[in-house]
């Protein structure tokens, strides 16, 4: 919070908003630059040389080099993360302006971020609150018996709502029950929710860059359920594509700029073969369920305070 997104470099007026003297700071450095040596162990001597953000180095783990490329990491949360090149964007639509990543000396890439409370979390809290399933990985078995949630909507603001609205006020609601109502279509339901979620956030990205994404790479624990991707490319009307080699795109990320600041490495192609999930959803249907969702969520805000 301290930082100028502009001249990258500590932030006058901020350092004496929050009383800090910045001869306390140290130096701004870039992503990808060796910033020391190590000096005791079995790696003395050894280069450090790459320093990301979890969700930048995410970004980068998952090559969203150009702009308008995007990704969204599903773990307990989710983070989603478009990259809009030298642009410094001011979101309009509730999410947060930051730096991407700085290679050595060359120019700033900066993105927005939206950033989702429940994700994986939400199958947990099925696992252990609802018991209705034993183990996370069973969730796409369970939801799979039903064809569709039929009208069930659950929205997981356990603790309020993160992006697009900012909201500590909300509270989760399932609503759309019937006396048929089964632990399929609230496993459904509660997996439909996290995409709607990501939905919203790349409804406020469209419309803060300017640019429709087609595309959204994805890492984390959740994409191990095909179902569940396959759910998101239709409720987010684009493709979406995963490659197990970048389930774990953070640490991919942070080694790949270290590498790149050694010059032992250059801009390739991800590696091994992309899953990509394309949507079969129509466009009237998707725009009904993101409708009903939406009107679902309103549902759920001001219920404390």
């Amino acid at each position: 919070m301290l930082m100028n997104l502009e001249t990258l470099d500590w932030d006058e007026s901020m350092c004496q908003f929050f009383g800090v003297n910045k001869k306390m700071l140290p130096k701004i450095c870039s992503s990808a630059e060796i910033y020391g040596h190590i000096r005791h162990g079995a790696m003395k001597g050894k280069p450090i040389a790459g320093c990301l953000g979890d969700q930048q180095a995410a970004l980068f783990g998952q090559h969203c080099f150009q702009r308008g490329e995007a990704k969204c990491t599903y773990g307990t949360g989710c983070f989603m993360l478009s990259n809009t090149g030298t642009d410094i964007v001011q979101s309009q639509h509730g999410l947060l302006t930051t730096v991407a990543y700085k290679v050595g000396s060359g120019p700033a890439i900066y993105a927005l971020e939206g950033a989702v409370a429940i994700g994986g979390e939400v199958v947990r809290w099925l696992r252990d609150n609802l018991k209705i399933i034993s183990s996370s990985s069973e969730v796409e078995q369970l939801s799979g018996t039903v064809d569709s949630t039929h009208d069930l909507y659950f929205v997981p603001a356990f603790s309020g709502l993160y992006a697009p609205y900012w909201d500590p006020t909300a509270r989760g609601l399932i609503i759309g029950i019937t006396a048929y109502t089964n632990n399929a279509h609230i496993a459904r339901a509660a997996l439909e929710a996290v995409c709607f979620q990501v939905c919203e956030i790349l409804e406020s990205m469209d419309a803060d860059s300017g640019i429709k994404l087609q595309c959204l790479r994805t890492d984390g624990g959740m994409t191990k359920n095909k179902q569940f991707l396959g759910m998101q490319a239709d409720i987010l009307g684009i493709s979406v594509e995963c490659r197990a080699e970048s389930a774990e795109a953070t640490a991919m990320g942070a080694g790949m700029a270290a590498a790149m600041a050694l010059g032992i490495w250059n801009v390739e192609k991800l590696p091994g073969e992309a899953l990509t999930y394309n949507p079969d959803m129509g466009d009237k249907e998707r725009e009904q369920k993101l409708a009903k969702w939406k009107d679902a969520v309103q549902r759920s805000r001001n219920w404390v305070g």
